[in-house]
């Protein structure tokens, strides 16, 4: 498969993009090789600039649920374009969008607009802490929230061999915990040290940027009890796993409610959008009903709204995330027994349209230091031959993967055919 102009332009990009992309991990500094560059997407599949077909399981990152270009989006986008870009002022659409988002959303009695996941996270604990008047946060091993300063440690994803971040003052990070995911004993420890100052809890309930790895439901538990009992605001960034793992949520379907929740562009189709809310003791805090300040003069776009809630209405028909979660349990399964059938060590995770692919021969991974252990360079060869044979996987060990309801079971079965070929290459 000749990438020839995905090379070119990665030689142009450099010039004047740091890195030669505008997001690290597109890089392809984990796996290796050059990142290749894409022109058009339909359905299921990406078109590169060498005019290669790809079966993609990415889904830029989540938002595409309903597949790349789904026609009744498209036609929102366009209609809402005709009508203008940008207002910076109020519209109806965004008001059915919130009415629509605290419908589904089981956590939300109110919900602010922002522009990305980044930004929903940022303010949700700005908010948290005006509202508790406490200054200390607790995060998790290998959850990444955004690149917010205060949030940037341990964080996953593309820093998920790094502490922190150059250019991230100590003194800025200094009222962070930072906790093993899925060790409820160590929430309890840290409120037993700490409880009078920590205003909130954030995790992921399916962490999605160091691979795919569920929290469990006594880990879960424990934080909305440690919340409860110290008065701590418990969050839930489902930006990644919001609308994908049920059209509730992770909270929805954990039967878990926290008190804040941050989502991401899925929010908005795949437009660039993000969103924060919760109970409304919690959001009348926020500028202008209270004095935790918060702004966005792109907040609530008009485009990005319309291609939204033309998403929403779509994945909240019925049946939608059981056929969904049934596709991604099909894949799954035929990608370990290819595996299996080898003599390659390996296992999967799965939370509703979302995916993980671990080297290792353990049957369950549950924390950071697990996924730390896996055969990352396994992964690595496994990503190159996949993607030689046209499957599009996040092109890292830590990423998740995602399934979208254009992915036909021709499709499937053509990934688990070229999986057999990858893995009697490893």
């Amino acid at each position: 498969m000749s990438r020839k102009h995905s090379e070119q332009l990665f030689r142009q990009a450099q010039k004047h993009i740091p890195g030669g992309v505008n997001s690290p991990v597109r890089a392809f500094k984990s796996v290796g090789g050059t990142p290749v560059f894409f022109h058009s997407a339909r359905g299921a599949y990406l078109f590169d600039e060498d005019d290669n077909q790809y079966i993609d399981y990415v889904g830029s990152w989540g938002p595409m649920i309903l597949g790349h270009n789904h026609p009744h989006v498209v036609a929102a986008v366009q209609a809402a374009v005709q009508e203008g870009l940008s207002f910076g002022a109020p519209t109806a659409t965004e008001v059915a969008m919130a009415d629509k988002v605290c419908e589904l959303v089981p956590s939300m009695d109110m919900v602010r607009m922002v522009n990305s996941g980044t930004e929903a996270t940022m303010s949700a604990i700005r908010l948290a802490r005006g509202y508790t008047g406490r200054n200390k946060i607790i995060k998790f091993e290998g959850c990444y929230h955004g690149h917010v300063d205060s949030l940037l440690v341990k964080a996953g994803s593309g820093a998920i061999a790094i502490p922190g971040s150059p250019g991230v003052p100590e003194a800025v990070t200094a009222d962070t915990l930072v906790l093993n995911y899925n060790d409820a004993a160590s929430v309890t420890q840290a409120f037993e040290e700490h409880g009078d100052d920590i205003a909130a809890i954030i995790v992921e309930p399916v962490a999605g940027n160091m691979n795919c790895v569920p929290a469990t439901e006594n880990f879960l538990q424990t934080l909305r009890q440690q919340c409860d009992n110290n008065g701590a605001v418990l969050i839930f960034d489902e930006v990644m796993s919001g609308f994908r793992v049920a059209l509730g949520g992770a909270q929805g379907h954990y039967g878990i409610t926290p008190d804040m929740t941050t989502l991401g562009k899925i929010v908005g189709g795949g437009m660039p959008v993000g969103a924060f809310g919760g109970k409304q003791a919690i959001m009348e805090h926020l500028a202008p009903l209270g004095p935790v300040y918060q702004a966005g003069t792109l907040s609530g776009n008009p485009v990005a709204m319309a291609a939204g809630l033309a998403t929403l209405n779509l994945i909240s028909e019925p049946g939608f995330h059981d056929a969904l979660t049934e596709k991604t349990t099909r894949l799954l399964e035929g990608l370990t027994a290819a595996a299996h059938a080898q003599g390659v060590s390996f296992t999967t995770a799965q939370a509703g349209a979302m995916f993980g692919l671990f080297f290792t021969d353990q049957n369950r991974i549950s924390s950071f230091a697990e996924v730390m252990a896996c055969d990352s360079e396994r992964f690595n060869r496994f990503f190159h031959a996949m993607l030689d044979q046209g499957i599009y996987l996040a092109p890292s060990a830590f990423e998740a993967g995602f399934v979208s309801a254009a992915h036909s079971d021709e499709d499937i079965d053509a990934t688990i055919a070229a999986a057999r070929k990858a893995f009697g290459k490893l």
